[in-house]
């Protein structure tokens, strides 16, 4: 559940509150709410700022206790660098270290004025959405399972007040995005053996039997079959957990408006197929449907927000399994659109199932269609684990979409999609192959899903690099909901 949050208006000093955050620079920099702190205390931050205990380095964190002449009971002292250095991206980062701190203290509320700090370039609405958004992130815990101490992992911290802005509209915005990354990250997070096909269709199903305006469609193996979804269908084969194809439409705009279309790759489990993946990196496979999670949850934000507009969702999910019925190395598949490819690594899947998405989304004459998935390696070779990125022959789509990343530091970073490219995929046996060799594969897979959107005003994600965090304790990120419901909500304006 994500945090509740409230306005304040309160002093720092005299606010009732288990917790109080401010912050403090370097060099022995006060901000305006550690200063009245401070004077209120009987100088107390100063004194542990000349100890030596409180440095204000960037996303250092200390807790003093029962001060003197203040009425919370905590004070959390949250170091932001350098004073003239601090920009967007310092300010996340110490709001995010506040959060982690805060979540990990006995308390069940906070009441902060971080976001009464200046920041260039952003106004006070921004400051205190993205706190709001950082502090959830930072107090999320994984409690949908499966050990023993599972009850006892449930956060303390519940609701946050924050300083900085009287505009109640932003936190209704930082509540409804944080929905939908929390929506992605539950997702994203859950075993394989419990998210399947079918799991995240009943997601959906039960998400919009909850909000009125939305809409939903399972599509199942025969009714695929019957469109000819064959490639799709294809990586399935090998899987005796049956494909789904799931169609969300939010109908928030006029009757008859163009819908904009998310399509996400929703592989809930990626072994490689018979191209199996070695051993130490099939376990973080489970993540392959991060694609999906980021559609549906920037979906989640978008019906939350109730925005203005309509909305289509499109999750193409599967599961890639060795069997004796699994697709092969050089098996040629035709896809929806009625063009063949040809398999030269079962690996290369997630293509495989959302060029039928892609051109199954067609039907609803999209504005413009945004696909996210977790999609090649490569991409994290080129970006590593900051950037997702960037695909499209449209630069006005392509400078929305870079723009809403750097207003919610969801950041994209825009690849070349140059026709250059694409004789990597030349096939001697089908129209095209599934992988272009050795180089440049993050743009060869967006070569060819663009072989899927003639026509249309398109762009790709590759989240392979920013979707979850790497190691046995990484957790989904819930990227790139925050930037997908950035982008919907600038068209609305």
């Amino acid at each position: 559940m994500t945090l509740q949050l409230s306005l304040n208006t309160g002093t720092p000093e005299s606010t009732d509150t288990p917790c109080a955050i401010v912050g403090v620079f370097t060099n022995g920099v006060l901000s305006d709410a550690a200063e009245a702190v401070d004077k209120a205390s009987g100088g107390a931050i100063q004194r542990r700022m000349k100890a030596g205990d409180i440095n204000g380095k960037l996303g250092s964190t200390n807790t003093l206790f029962e001060l003197e002449g203040i009425k919370a009971g905590r004070v959390l002292v949250v170091g932001m660098g350098v004073h003239a250095e601090l920009d967007a991206g310092r300010f996340q980062q110490a709001c995010l270290a506040a959060g982690k701190t805060a979540s990990d203290l006995p308390v069940v509320a906070a009441t902060s004025w971080l976001g009464t700090l200046d920041v260039p370039g952003k106004d006070a609405e921004w400051r205190v959405r993205t706190e709001a958004l950082a502090f959830d992130h930072a107090a999320y815990r994984y409690t949908a399972t499966f050990k023993a101490d599972a009850e006892s992992r449930e956060p303390k911290f519940r609701s946050l007040a924050l300083t900085g802005t009287t505009d109640a509209a932003t936190l209704d915005t930082a509540r409804a995005m944080a929905e939908g990354v929390r929506f992605a990250r539950n997702l994203g997070n859950l075993p394989p053996n419990i998210c399947v096909p079918a799991f995240i269709a009943e997601q959906a199903t039960a998400f919009a039997e909850q909000h009125d305006g939305v809409d939903v469609e399972i599509l199942e193996r025969d009714q695929m079959a019957k469109l000819g979804m064959t490639s799709l269908l294809a990586v399935a084969r090998g899987s005796r957990n049956s494909p789904r194809l799931i169609v969300l439409k939010w109908n928030g705009g006029a009757k008859g408006d163009k819908p904009y279309a998310f399509v996400g790759k929703g592989v809930t489990f990626d072994s490689g197929g018979l191209n199996l993946k070695p051993t130490g990196s099939m376990e973080e496979m489970k993540f392959d449907m991060c694609g999906a999670a980021g559609v549906l949850g920037g979906f989640v934000a978008a019906v939350e927000m109730k925005l203005p507009l309509n909305l289509v969702c499109v999750v193409p999910s599967v599961e890639n399994m060795p069997d004796g019925d699994s697709y092969r190395p050089s098996d040629v598949v035709t896809t929806m659109s009625g063009q063949t490819v040809e398999v030269l690594n079962t690996d290369a899947e997630g293509r495989l199932i959302l060029c039928d998405a892609l051109t199954y989304t067609q039907r609803f004459d999209p504005r413009a269609i945004i696909d996210a998935a977790t999609l090649t390696g490569a991409c994290v070779v080129a970006l590593g684990n900051h950037a997702t990125g960037l695909m499209s022959k449209h630069d006005d789509l392509a400078d929305e979409l870079l723009a809403a990343g750097e207003a919610t530091l969801d950041r994209a970073w825009r690849l070349p999609l140059w026709n250059d490219y694409q004789k990597q995929l030349e096939s001697a046996f089908a129209d095209f192959a599934n992988i272009g060799g050795k180089t440049a594969g993050a743009i060869t897979a967006g070569c060819f899903l663009s072989r899927f959107t003639e026509g249309q005003r398109w762009a790709h994600l590759d989240i392979a690099g920013t979707a979850w965090e790497s190691g046995r304790k990484g957790l989904a990120s819930g990227r790139p909901v925050s930037l997908l419901a950035q982008w919907l909500m600038d068209r609305c304006a």
